[in-house]
């Protein structure tokens, strides 16, 4: 039952040669006599079989499962350059195989085994062959765990204990879930090789414990978003562009038993009277979660995965999302306690820009972030984490982004950074600002500069504070002294478009200056977009600031 299947670089034939050579012709002889010449790749499989059992054992052969599996493949392969020369009583080509009966999980396998032994026969065949049984062996592989996993699954959970499960390491819960296993597929007879057995184990733990089929894509590095939209289509984001995968779940509650166990790990909830949450991951990732009746297709989950590198502004210039002068402006901004805001459009880039300058804050500040669903990665010791809470089923209890900002001015806080300004909190983050906590960062949802400020105007509106316009431009100009855009482009590129300072007023109108934007010159033959990031070559008005901190001469170098 726990046999190997080949896939540690050990020889695929196994010294069978001389053996496969000596029945071939055997088999062919006795498929034409027999007329079992036109059936199923599956059912060609199963007389295949019995014909070389018969003969190994007038051989006088005894060989193991897996070695008795790769001589009926190698046979198989054989087959269709055989049978036509052979011939039947008539002297017709016998003939071949039905092309277009679909696979069997067993079949795919078998064929996948025939190919590569058959490769290694015919080595000018080598490419066609290989390429067919990877596909054939990775298709009939996982179609057998997932069977299987179908079948063994509700008789696994009825011999375990669930609760003392949950309490296990994965590597313990693993190893006697793996013995459970064994054993439950020796009773229902079904045959897996090792590599599928490991295979269904770790689906089962994803399910028991982790998120299901979505475990594979948070494992993936070069996965940035995953999307949920019902049971039955998952899209990913890779490199800016969205790819539809062939992940599926069960069925709607197999998605809101996943949805159930992401918000109760943060001690949230989603259910009818609340279909809507954001949450975290047990690794940052943030997640929103939406499901019926407001989901009509299905429950639809939207996880922004947590990076494992971390960004820095240098990382940053390598990769063309900024210059390098413009990466040392930054530096230099945030080095001088400029109050930044970061502006973006959705899945822009705002949080790892924001994480990157994070990173430039002196390690003896005390910082207080406050999110909706923590996701910051912030590297200095002296961090508070502030994380907002819903109403309970009673609809009391709730503590809001503004509740947080009013809280943490008691806190004593070097730089407050807020996650997300996008409502009444942009009233106490401007007074917080202006109140001698210099250096605060925040991101806000627009897609111009000129935008972020009107947003936030119209955001201080929402604080039912009733002010002038003038009065709340004022405010505006004298807390924020920088504003930076960030925006994903149609290359799946994200790119810094603009530094923009806010210089004053005049008047009525907040008067502001670029001191970098990106031009866009037109794109390459891939398709990748091309420009410059040009310097607008003006003296930054926070230049008295950069030399209290002596950075003005490298602040002009910069520019």
């Amino acid at each position: 039952m726990t046999r190997g299947n080949g896939a540690d670089g050990a020889d695929p034939l196994g010294g069978l040669a001389p053996i496969i050579a000596k029945l071939q012709p055997i088999v062919s002889q006795r498929l034409i006599e027999q007329g079992a010449t036109n059936l199923s790749r599956h059912m060609l499989a199963l007389k295949v079989g019995e014909i070389a059992s018969a003969e190994l054992e007038a051989m006088h052969h005894n060989l193991n499962l897996l070695e008795r599996r790769t001589l009926i493949g190698a046979l198989i392969s054989s087959l269709p350059a055989t049978l036509p020369e052979a011939g039947g009583s008539n002297g017709q080509a016998a003939p071949a195989p039905t092309p277009n009966v679909p696979m069997t999980a067993q079949a795919a396998q078998i064929a996948a085994q025939a190919a590569a032994t058959n490769a290694l026969a015919n080595p000018g065949q080598v490419k066609t062959m290989s390429t067919k049984g990877a596909d054939a062996a990775s298709m009939g592989s996982r179609q057998s765990v997932e069977e299987a996993k179908l079948k063994i699954q509700p008789l696994v959970v009825d011999r375990i204990d669930i609760g003392a499960a949950a309490r296990l390491e994965r590597d313990e819960l693993g190893r006697q879930i793996g013995e459970l296993v064994g054993e439950i597929l020796r009773e229902e007879r079904l045959r897996l090789n090792q590599r599928e057995q490991k295979d269904l184990v770790e689906l089962l733990l994803d399910d028991m414990l982790g998120l299901g089929p979505l475990e594979p894509l948070l494992a993936e590095e070069t996965i940035t978003d995953i999307m949920v939209n019902g049971p039955y289509q998952v899209y990913i984001e890779r490199k800016g562009k969205l790819e539809l995968t062939d992940v599926k779940f069960r069925d709607n509650q197999h998605v809101l038993n996943i949805c159930s166990r992401i918000v109760s790990q943060v001690g949230r909830r989603v259910d009818e009277s609340q279909p809507l949450c954001d949450a975290r991951l047990l690794d940052g990732s943030r997640v929103n979660i939406i499901i019926p009746p407001l989901a009509i297709d299905g429950p639809s989950i939207s996880i922004r995965k947590f990076s494992k590198k971390g960004i820095t502004l240098d990382i940053m210039a390598k990769q063309r999302n900024v210059s390098e002068n413009m990466a040392k402006v930054l530096k230099i901004a945030s080095r001088a306690r400029l109050n930044i805001l970061i502006s973006g459009g959705t899945g822009s880039g705002k949080t790892t820009l924001l994480n990157a300058m994070s990173q430039l804050i002196d390690v003896g500040e005390r910082i207080v972030t406050i999110e909706d669903a923590a996701e910051l990665q912030l590297q200095q010791p002296h961090v508070v984490r502030l994380e907002t809470r819903p109403p309970n089923l009673e609809g009391v209890g709730e503590i809001n982004m503004r509740d947080l900002v009013k809280n943490t001015l008691r806190m004593r806080p070097d730089r407050i950074i807020l996650g997300e300004v996008r409502g009444a909190e942009a009233m106490d983050m401007l007074q917080a600002m202006n109140t001698g906590h210099d250096g605060s960062l925040g991101t806000i949802h627009a897609n111009r500069p000129r935008e972020a400020l009107t947003r936030l105007e119209n955001m201080i509106g929402m604080a039912s504070v009733n002010l002038p316009a003038k009065a709340v431009r004022t405010q505006i100009s004298s807390a924020i002294d920088m504003i930076v855009q960030v925006s994903r482009m149609r290359d799946g590129m994200r790119r810094i478009t603009h530094i923009m300072e806010v210089v004053g007023m005049e008047g009525d109108v907040i008067t502001t200056q670029d001191l970098y934007v990106f031009e866009f010159e037109g794109e390459d033959q891939q398709g990748n977009i091309k420009g410059n990031f040009k310097s607008s070559g003006l003296r930054p008005h926070f230049l008295p600031k950069a030399s209290y901190f002596g950075l003005d001469r490298a602040l002009m170098e910069a520019m």
